[in-house]
């Protein structure tokens, strides 16, 4: 999948890894560990957790409500298929 924004995709991307690094939600940390040992390479675990972020994001932006940690969540468990798939 390509970036429409590079840019706001690297920011995405370092959001991933502040939530890793904070283990803060702990669910991105676990995840990111989940993929790994799957065999996903650590560039696309990072891409795939950015596309949740920015999911997320959007939604928040878009309907005008607080961030959901559980729909957050859920979308994590489902990787790596995609939130919108």
């Amino acid at each position: 999948m390509e970036e429409s924004n590079p840019i706001l995709g690297e920011q995405f991307k370092k959001i991933v890894w502040n939530q890793i690094n904070s283990n803060n939600p702990p669910m991105t940390k676990v995840t990111y560990n989940r993929l790994l040992s799957e065999g996903i390479e650590k560039e696309e675990v990072i891409r795939l957790l950015a596309c949740v972020v920015s999911t997320e994001t959007y939604n928040v932006l878009k309907f005008e409500r607080p961030f959901d940690l559980d729909a957050y969540e859920k979308m994590l468990l489902k990787l790596p298929k995609m939130p919108w798939e």
